[in-house]
């Protein structure tokens, strides 16, 4: 597991919205993907997203692909993201408070975040 430190003088900037987000990933061909459902809901949901997030969401799809993995739920502090890995595509999300009520089914690996 790799910890990511950020010295006590570094700036970041806000997060942009998912949907500004989102409509610059929609345009790109490579990369992780979200379906129309995921992209409703992470947005109906108040998910905050940023570039760097995004990276980060590709990573560990990436270590799934690895691995073998072909759907993988990646937990994170913002929420829990449905990943179909040969697509490159993230299926649904959840918030953290709904993962508490939820079952994850037809998923072979977990990553968190």
């Amino acid at each position: 597991m790799q910890l990511k430190l950020r010295s006590a003088g570094a700036v970041s900037k806000p997060a942009a919205s998912f949907n500004e987000v989102f409509q610059r990933r929609i345009g790109e061909k490579e990369g992780l993907q979200f379906s129309r459902h995921a992209a409703e809901r992470a947005g109906q949901r108040g998910i905050e997203m940023s570039d760097s997030f995004l990276n980060d969401l590709q990573s560990a799809v990436e270590k799934a692909r690895s691995k073998g993995a072909k759907d993988v739920v990646i937990i994170s502090d913002r929420g829990a993201f449905i990943v179909n890995v040969p697509n490159n595509t993230v299926v649904t999300t959840m918030s953290g408070n709904e993962m508490k009520e939820n079952i994850f089914t037809n998923i072979d690996s977990a990553v968190l975040l």
